[in-house]
């Protein structure tokens, strides 16, 4: 068997370590250094290699300077009803209060915004947002995200670990004290000891077959969380983001940023009819225009500050598209028509979405000026992860913290598009901020040896001592496979309940996973590492879907299509990993004061 001997192990102590070097991973660990604590950072990629710079069009931020009418109390509203009031209503509320500072700050530290004819910060439209909210970069605004962090971060006192694989956390009792990887590039463990442990994994749509994450996501933090005791919560709820491409098959998957449809784009089927007016609910027909006429006097001046229905929440636009394809009415390739050429001119489209116009244009042979775009709906984010606490992000577990997508509350049954960004900013400064605080309160840094070491190493090595078994390629293929086809956009009990006899058949398999090469830098073993915590997130995503029996968000049930406000509109689906056996349970969603709750009774008056 090929490997390290047990007894040699590269070791670092630092009171907080953060796994995760997105946009929320480094936000902690800049805010975690400033209180002068030891701060490790370890990535399965390479520094500022995340899903975070394929978030394209904006991060969400009231800050008012396109319209002065704009608050954190609207943005909190539009949270909350994108949410479908399944949101922990603190983290909305913070998140809606903080944001602009946060944005700011990020230009005070070198982020380059489009500006207004003033000189402000730009604001674009996006789905779900009453008022253009979206600070942005052209399409680029996660990559300069992280291009700001990341300046920032080399620049204060954060020891970095690339291309390490975290495989399990490491535990005194019940208090998570550091981690154990390996490196992918020697083959060689690492362990890192930390008072404080904080997840900045980033999602799961590696479980999907179509998907707009890379290969990255793979549901490691909320994997490793679970295995540490921690409670995971909303893992029904799973984003499909309505436009991503899907011609040609090499490309499909990938993000059409919904700045698109935030600066005019429009939805057309087959028969070249602008199809989003028959969708809009009543939940949002109030604020939102009626006709197709009304929907270009938006474009041209926001008459009445009416939003069209292409910006409603992902998961209505979603469905949409879905029904739309159903009825025959699809373009050639499964999806439908996304029109930005006919509403913009061509130096506009490539000034305002420069990646868009490149990706098309060189994967898919498009020219985004002249031509409609084929899209259609790809698994993109997870609402559900870690159950953290409002203020501090702190998990069930002491010495544990989550944030970013691999954390659960903030978004309910259903993401806003561009609350993202502004989510990974806000709260991971209050994630680094309270881990410090949390580790400086300590006497010492734990050492964890022990023997908990030895029967991971173990564990983590055994595939390479297989002459015969699984491939973990076709494991991985084949969950895609299940997940895509009876956990996907529409779901009945039957199906899932096939799901779940099939997940926990590939378990069985995964257990006999054999492996060939060496060590250093072997894609298989990564793969082999990352199908265990594959198979839990799905069993996870599969288990509460099966048991939230409406329609809500991100989660339709064809058996179920009601949304039922007596129940499920009052509880959280809660699950927790014991020995081998996943276990669900409904907690009671946090109350909401009496003036939060006045700021809806004001949109019903």
């Amino acid at each position: 068997m090929p490997g390290t001997a047990l007894t040699e192990y590269e070791t670092h102590d630092y009171d907080v370590l953060v796994i995760g070097a997105g946009g929320a991973g480094m936000r902690a660990a800049i805010e975690a250094s400033k209180t002068g604590a030891t701060v490790g950072l370890a990535c399965k990629s390479l520094l500022g290699k995340a899903h975070t710079v394929m978030a394209e069009g904006g991060m969400a931020a009231a800050m008012g300077n396109v319209w002065d009418e704009d608050n954190w109390q609207v943005h909190f509203r539009d949270t909350m009803r994108g949410g479908k009031m399944l949101n922990n209503w603190r983290m909305a509320q913070l998140h809606a209060q903080e944001a602009p500072e946060r944005v700011y700050e990020l230009e005070d530290w070198g982020a380059l915004f489009d500006r207004t004819e003033d000189g402000r910060i730009l604001q674009r439209d996006f789905g779900g947002h009453k008022y253009a909210r979206l600070a942005h970069i052209g399409d680029r605004t996660g990559l300069e995200l992280i291009r700001t962090l990341q300046h920032h971060t080399m620049h204060r006192q954060v020891e970095v670990h690339m291309e390490v694989k975290i495989v399990r956390l490491l535990k005194e009792g019940k208090r998570v004290v550091g981690a154990i990887g390996y490196r992918r590039e020697q083959g060689t463990f690492i362990v890192l000891n930390a008072k404080a442990v904080i997840l900045a994994t980033g999602g799961a749509g590696k479980i999907y077959k179509f998907t707009s994450n890379s290969w990255e996501g793979t549901g490691d933090g909320h994997a490793l969380a679970l295995w540490a005791g921690a409670d995971l919560i909303d893992m029904e709820f799973f984003q499909l983001h309505p436009t991503g491409m899907i011609w040609p098959p090499s490309a499909r998957g990938l993000l059409v940023t919904e700045g698109v449809r935030g600066d005019g784009g429009v939805l057309r089927n087959s028969e070249g009819k602008r199809f989003m007016f028959d969708y809009i609910s009543e939940f949002f027909r109030a604020e939102t225009a009626d006709t197709e006429a009304e929907g270009d006097r938006w474009y041209d001046d926001h008459v009445n500050n009416r939003r069209p229905p292409e910006l409603l929440p992902r998961d209505e636009v979603a469905r949409a598209i879905n029904a739309e394809f159903k009825a025959g009415r699809g373009s050639p390739h499964g999806g439908v028509f996304l029109d930005i050429a006919s509403r913009r001119s061509a130096e506009d489209i490539k000034r305002r979405l420069p990646s868009m116009y490149h990706q098309f244009k060189h994967l898919a042979g498009v020219d985004i000026t002249s031509e409609a775009m084929e899209v259609g709906p790809t698994a993109h984010y997870i609402m559900g992860g870690i159950r953290v606490d409002a203020e501090t992000q702190a998990a069930t577990v002491p010495g544990l913290y989550a944030v970013g997508e691999c954390s659960g509350g903030m978004h309910g049954a259903n993401r806003l598009g561009g609350n993202s960004l502004s989510d990974l900013i806000v709260f991971g400064r209050r994630a680094g901020l309270a881990a410090a605080e949390y580790a400086l309160g300590l006497a010492e840094t734990p050492k964890t040896w022990g023997g908990q070491i030895a029967p991971i190493v173990a564990e983590t090595l055994a595939p390479f001592g297989r002459d015969t078994g699984e491939n973990p390629y076709t494991l991985h293929k084949e969950l895609q496979e299940v997940m895509q086809s009876l956990v996907g956009i529409i779901r009945v009990s039957s199906e899932m309940q096939e799901a779940l006899d099939k997940i926990a058949d590939l378990k069985e398999r995964a257990k006999n996973i054999s492996i060939e090469g060496h060590v250093q830098y072997n894609a298989g073993w990564g793969e082999a590492t990352d199908v265990a915590a594959l198979l839990d997130v799905a069993e996870c995503v599969t288990r509460a879907a099966y048991t939230r029996t409406e329609s809500r968000g991100g989660h339709t049930r064809d058996d179920f299509p009601a949304t039922d406000k007596t129940y499920w509109g009052t509880v959280n689906n809660s699950l927790h990993k014991v020995g081998d056996d996943i276990t669900i349970t409904q907690t009671p969603l946090p109350q909401m004061p009496a003036e939060l709750q006045a700021l809806f009774e004001e949109v019903k008056a």
